[in-house]
């Protein structure tokens, strides 16, 4: 079978398409037919090897795969031969098949295809706990969503509108982009481009400030981010796409009591129960047009150096899947 990995640490065009052994489904194991896979900006990170943990090399990046059952191990019940499913993955997903554990399949609704479901479960699950779980979001409150035609932030637009928040403020740094999270159910928009995006905001919420905050650039607009916060918010972080860090001092959160809060995917994933509602919940939403996402552009297997591109050139809005 065919698979894109990378040897070395650098830029897109460390990637290459191999020629591998098709895996083995081991006992309560399948072997998945790959059909979309989900790009993320967490490979280009790996990819670099700047990832949260350490990427050893060789390595073939993808967590998110969608596909059809093709073969099912010993002790598998439950999972049929031919049966369209999407699952999150450690790593491996940017290949032909795929070996993963049965119990981490989730079945994609007939309405739903491929490209949709596999949109769901990195970003889908983020953005989900990002606000619920992690955000704490309650009924009537307002929503700061940075990034907000990205992946994760499309999907944070909406599914804070679905879990009752009063008002959602986008940012994004293209009026095109910004026209797209309007789209997408916010409610004001900011251009984070701007020198006084912050008093922008201040504004809107008519000096109240934000209860809940999505930020994922870090740097300085980590910084900017608290001056948004109201009393008793939450600025959630889970990520750091500018590679910037800055200096923080903790004490400032004392006067008004606020938050900030780390987010890291892969501790949702270890409980189970947790991460197999949301995404059946997630694609119940897809399925019944209440969430809808947004595939920014479907590319080859092999072409996967040019996406990573054209995703960290800013070239990209909503989901952007390889097919197979």
């Amino acid at each position: 079978m065919k698979a894109v990995q990378f040897t070395e640490y650098g830029g897109p065009e460390v990637l290459e398409v191999i020629e591998m052994e098709q895996p083995v489904p081991r006992e309560n194991e399948v072997l998945l037919e790959v059909k979309a896979i989900g790009v993320n900006y967490a490979d280009t990170a790996r990819r670099e090897g700047k990832y949260v943990v350490p990427t050893k090399l060789p390595f073939i990046p993808g967590t998110e795969v969608a596909g059809v059952v093709a073969e099912v191990g010993e002790n598998v019940r439950g999972v049929e031969k031919g049966s369209g499913v999407v699952t999150l993955l450690e790593s491996g997903g940017y290949a032909e098949y795929v070996q993963v554990p049965a119990r981490s399949l989730i079945p994609i609704p007939h309405d739903v295809s491929f490209e949709k479901a596999v949109a769901l479960p990195l970003q889908g699950l983020s953005a989900y706990h990002i606000l619920k779980t992690m955000g704490r979001l309650e009924e009537g409150e307002t929503v700061l969503v940075h990034a907000a035609a990205g992946g994760v932030g499309s999907l944070a637009v909406q599914l804070a509108k679905i879990f009752g928040a009063g008002t959602v403020i986008a940012t994004a740094s293209t009026e095109e982009k910004l026209t797209f999270a309007k789209e997408m159910g916010a409610d004001h928009l900011v251009n984070y481009t701007e020198d006084n995006w912050v008093e922008q905001i201040r504004d809107l919420t008519d000096g109240k400030g934000v209860d809940v905050a999505l930020e994922m650039v870090g740097g300085d607009v980590f910084h900017q981010t608290t001056k948004c916060l109201a009393a008793f918010g939450r600025l959630v972080i889970y990520g750091a796409a500018s590679g910037e860090q800055t200096t923080f001092h903790p004490s400032a959160l004392m006067k008004r009591n606020q938050s900030v809060i780390g987010f890291f995917l892969p501790q949702i994933m270890k409980k189970p129960k947790l991460f197999q509602q949301s995404l059946h919940d997630l694609l119940s939403y897809v399925s019944s047009g209440k969430l809808e996402v947004t595939v920014g552009g479907t590319f080859p297997l092999a072409e996967a150096a040019h996406v990573h591109s054209l995703m960290q050139g800013r070239k990209t809005k909503g989901k952007i899947v390889l097919t197979v």
